[in-house]
């Protein structure tokens, strides 16, 4: 694999190597990280990479875009139907440059935006101050019941009403249980407000309706590609209003960005087809319960596992109230054995973002090599093992010995 690199750049392949090693040998369980099939690596690694494409199909500022208008547009009408959505973008290159375009779509610079605080899930460009959503927009955030770690709705409503936003957002990146859009359209409308999710978690399992869709409630809906979608990294943008599409089309580009990766946009259109296979709904319905399984394991141990439980991919621990350490040390630590997973605030979180109480865990990438609640709930005791030893180096190395082998069996690229 990678052979033309090895041979013209050693350097450069080392350093590849290194991080094919790291994956192949890994128990890989950040939440927002999946492993791309074959197809969609091979698009991502394609001749399309070559092609400018400027504008949208049909309509592009640069010649020789016949094939790839035909390529954009598969990508195009795939996803619609995976979605259920009138209209689609698929053009942007993040899920970060989808929500700038999505919220410049609906409000005006300066106006009041609703969005889930980072502590309790939420996201960066849902309003947090050192990012455009912040600093473009007047921002004001809710939160979760820190007892229970729901959303309080009825507290919601009671914000919104107080502080009258243009723009409510719902969706997370850090939330284990289930989201009523439907609750957040009834408060959207009581304020007169527009309503966008970001999707880029659960898009896997709203298209196999393991979560509610949010498209008959939103205005606006937006998603990455390269979580439980399982594709390439990137962004998307859906709505099914025409004049709000409009709108996003031209915040996209000429707004945002210039010309589209009509590689990446391939690698979407692979993946909108994988998705719509039965094996994809085996597949989410499998990382659903090794989730579940996994914090299971974790209370059974007497982790405090922030809402009790998950309805989803992830899972949030919180390791500073259950054993008094950090989110950080707990990354760091299980890194040396070969286990990959996130540090993460909490609902209350006393300690800094960078130290964090919890850790963030998801079941999608593991679940992708073929791991099962077996597995998964030995990886638990790797870690809880780990974590209580975590100054007897004699036994990590045999924790790290027994990750090795277990990956061995799920190999990264089967023959």
């Amino acid at each position: 694999m990678y052979e033309h690199v090895k041979k013209i750049d050693k350097e450069l392949y080392a350093s590849l190597e290194k991080e094919v090693n790291r994956q192949e040998h890994n128990i890989e369980l950040i939440a927002s990280e999946n492993f791309a099939s074959l197809g969609v690596m091979e698009m991502q690694g394609s001749i399309l990479t070559n092609k400018y494409a400027e504008g949208y199909p049909n309509k592009r500022y640069y010649g020789g875009c016949k094939y790839i208008d035909e390529i954009e547009t598969l990508a195009i009408e795939r996803i619609k139907k995976l979605f259920n959505a009138k209209y689609a973008n698929v053009q942007p290159h993040s899920g970060s440059s989808a929500n700038m375009a999505a919220i410049r779509s609906l409000i005006n610079k300066g106006d009041k935006i609703l969005g889930m605080s980072l502590d309790s899930g939420g996201h960066l460009t849902h309003g947090y101050r050192l990012s455009f959503s912040g600093q473009d927009y007047e921002s004001y955030s809710y939160g979760v019941n820190i007892e229970t770690g729901l959303i309080d709705y009825e507290e919601v409503s009671r914000i919104a009403k107080e502080i009258k936003p243009k723009l409510i957002i719902c969706g997370a990146s850090a939330y284990p249980r289930a989201i009523s859009f439907k609750k957040f359209k009834e408060i959207a409308d009581s304020v007169n407000a527009y309503l966008m999710a970001d999707i880029a978690h659960i898009a896997g399992l709203v298209v196999t309706n393991n979560h509610e869709n949010p498209l008959p409630y939103c205005d606006i809906v937006t998603s990455t590609t390269h979580k439980t979608l399982r594709g390439p990294r990137g962004g998307i943008i859906l709505t099914n209003n025409e004049e709000i599409y409009k709108k996003v089309n031209r915040n996209v580009f000429p707004g945002i960005q210039g010309g589209p990766l009509m590689h990446v946009i391939g690698a979407k259109a692979i993946m909108a087809y994988e998705d719509s296979l039965p094996s994809y709904k085996t597949y989410i319905d499998q990382v659903i319960k090794n989730a579940k399984a996994m914090a299971n394991e974790f209370i059974k141990l007497g982790y405090k596992v922030v809402s009790n439980g998950t309805d989803n991919h992830l899972l949030l621990v919180d390791v500073y109230n259950t054993l008094g350490i950090s989110g950080k040390e707990v990354e760091n630590l299980l890194e040396s054995i070969n286990i990959t997973l996130n540090k993460n605030t909490i609902p209350g979180e006393k300690l800094p973002p960078m130290e964090a109480s919890g850790v963030r865990i998801g079941t999608p990438a593991m679940t992708t090599r073929g791991f099962k609640e077996e597995e998964f709930i030995k990886v638990v005791h790797y870690i809880d093992k780990a974590i209580k030893n975590r100054n007897n180096e004699s036994l990590l190395n045999e924790i790290k010995e027994e990750v090795l082998i277990l990956t061995s069996r799920f190999p990264l690229f089967k023959n």
